[in-house]
């Protein structure tokens, strides 16, 4: 690795939106260096794990090395893919601390998409050059002019630096390397300083522990060096450094601006913390800037099928959570479900692939509950301040949500949201934003057939099915992107189900004042399609506070007791009759309603058709 001197190193990344070809990119990148060979059978190289394979997405952000020969000189080239959805937008972020550079990936047919623009800014603000690349020129509907233009006009890069290529066929990609050359500045590190890396991700083995991908910011790291983790303060000696190739290929040394991994005998799962400085033993350094900590924007318990599973479950969560550090872990506990923890993610797909990946790579199977948003409370009474420790108290589990009469106003998360759609759907998608209670803020004509919107949503009323509306609504065309907006006050209420007149704890919800007969009317209807009948009738309610706001019956089993009445006095039939009614009231009394585990499932997974 000695070979390479710090300006013959370009670290790079691929960003884009989803779809638009980045893993395709980097399989050609790869078999142009000639790091992998050309075959038939090189499809998304860099996606390893298996839920990326099944829905052709990109999920974690990969890292490969290159050797490429350019003006007779070998240069070393660092390559980071990364996802495109926006529930991934931290690994981007993530992704590019260890970068002077990216290549920004744009279908030559779809053009600007939402991502497309989140991603830039990104970019733009950790001050990294950018290359935009033009793909997918070979489809028969691509208009690559038409997309030089919008590039020109939403990013104000000339439309003449883009690249047009193909990734599938491969066309003109040999140029993007050049580009990456020639654009991308080399990156500003100091060999003989002390060593200073970058924890910027890490995996756990079974068998060595964990490996961290690393970025060296100054100095040398070679295998037997002594090493100090500068946010545990414990020493480690390095077993094993090298680079990803795209497979781990173990080197002597990693020399500044270098990216490769590092093991060194770290046990434990909370010891590689992502955004963490490593420094040698005798020299210590100024650590550099982490991570912002990923904010979670849906929480969701999760609990063992089986109680017996609750630690295998825990170290299975613990070592995912290591490998995606953007999942938050609350301990928690229901009566129906037992014990379990409540999870934050950053979005719905990026909370369907964490319980992917549990049953695939862990075989944990689990229960989720319905996604809900993080509420807070302004508290009214210096008492109740004093007990909480603070005015705002953050609420993550409905349950807890405090009544209003401790309570001055609460809030509700609110989100930045921008749609970027073909101007025959626009009619239709803000009457969707309208329904979901959208404020719009803003809307620019990219060009004569593309619109984008900018609208502040309650985080609330997108979480669960907005997407799936939306890309119904325009065909699928439209595409959405949102980021955090703060808090915004809101007339929120607690509504509890009642079975029998008791509350059912896992199925208490926070919902707007506006929608809460909706919501509950349907949750009801939900559960009597799911409830076992019983020898008494069972009422299932909706209630906010001390009112019921909407109510289904499951019916009792009934046995004919006139069967053996064949004429004779009615005031007889009338007896038998009064004295069944009598014992199901009594039951009734002393009946206990189980809801069995598979009805909570039904009812949490199913969502209502607002």
């Amino acid at each position: 690795m000695s070979r390479f001197p710090v300006e013959d190193i370009r670290n790079f990344s691929i960003i884009a939106h989803v779809d638009h070809g980045k893993s395709t990119l980097a399989d050609r990148l790869l078999e142009l260096t000639g790091t992998i060979d050309k075959t038939k059978k090189n499809k998304q190289v860099l996606d390893k794990l298996q839920v990326e394979r099944e829905r052709g997405i990109t999920v974690k952000a990969q890292t490969a090395s290159l050797f490429y020969s350019f003006g007779g000189k070998q240069y070393l080239l660092n390559l980071i893919d990364t996802p495109g959805h926006v529930d991934f937008s931290y690994e981007v972020s993530r992704s590019l601390s260890a970068c002077q550079g990216v290549l920004l990936v744009v279908d030559a047919n779809e053009g600007i998409q939402a991502q497309t623009v989140a991603n830039f800014f990104l970019a733009f603000e950790a001050q990294l050059s950018v290359i935009p690349v033009i793909n997918k020129i070979d489809l028969k509907n691509a208009d690559p002019e038409r997309v030089g233009k919008q590039i020109e006009k939403v990013f104000d890069i000339p439309s003449e630096e883009c690249i047009k290529i193909s990734a599938k066929l491969g066309t003109n990609v040999d140029s993007v390397l050049q580009a990456v050359i020639e654009r991308i500045p080399p990156p500003k590190v100091h060999r003989e300083n002390p060593l200073k890396a970058l924890v910027f991700d890490s995996t756990f083995d079974q068998y060595r522990g964990v490996i961290a991908n690393i970025a060296l910011f100054d100095g040398v790291v070679s295998k037997g060096d002594k090493i100090v983790s500068a946010h545990t303060k414990k020493a480690y000696e390095v077993n094993e450094v090298g680079i990803l190739n795209p497979n781990e290929q173990p080197t002597h040394k990693l020399y500044a601006g270098q990216v490769g991994f590092l093991i060194a005998g770290m046990k434990d799962v909370t010891e590689a913390q992502i955004g963490d400085t490593l420094y040698l033993h005798n020299h210590p350094v100024e650590p550099l800037p982490g991570f912002k900590s990923a904010k979670p924007m849906v929480f969701a318990g999760v609990y063992p099928i089986d109680q017996s599973e609750y630690n295998n479950l825990k170290s299975a969560i613990e070592k995912l959570t290591l490998n995606d550090s953007s999942v938050t872990v609350h301990r928690d506990s229901s009566l129906a479900l037992g014990a379990g923890w409540r999870l934050g993610f950053l979005g719905l797909l990026h909370m369907e692939v964490f319980n992917q990946r549990l049953e695939q790579e862990y075989n944990a199977s689990v229960i989720l509950t319905t996604p809900t948003v993080p509420y807070k409370a302004v508290l009214s009474s210096a008492k109740l301040i004093k007990e909480y420790k603070e005015k705002e108290i953050t609420i993550i589990n409905p349950a807890q949500f405090p009544e209003k009469s401790k309570v001055t106003e609460y809030l509700e998360p609110v989100v930045l949201g921008t749609v970027i759609t073909p101007t025959e759907y626009t009619g239709k998608i803000m009457a969707l934003c309208q329904a979901r209670r959208a404020i719009q803020k803003n809307m620019t004509f990219i060009d004569e057939n593309r619109v984008m919107l900018k609208y502040l949503f309650p985080l609330n009323e997108i979480v669960v099915d907005f997407y799936d509306s939306l890309k119904s609504l325009s065909s699928g065309y439209a595409s959405f992107d949102y980021e955090d907006a703060g808090y915004q006050t809101a007339e929120l209420v607690k509504m509890d189900i009642l079975l029998n007149g008791n509350m059912v704890e896992e199925l208490v919800t926070v919902v707007h004042r506006e929608k809460a007969y909706t919501v509950g009317k349907s949750i009801c209807e939900r559960l009597k399609e799911s409830l076992p009948r019983q020898l008494y009738e069972i009422a299932i309610q909706a209630a906010v506070g001390s009112k019921v706001i909407a109510r289904e019956t499951v019916k009792a089993y009934r046995k004919n007791v006139l069967a053996k009445c064949y004429g004779g006095d009615i005031t007889r039939k009338m007896k038998l009759l009064k004295r069944q009614s009598e014992g199901k009231k009594k039951l009734r009394k002393i009946g206990n309603i189980e809801i069995p585990k598979d009805a909570f499932i039904k009812v949490l997974k199913t969502q209502p058709n607002k």
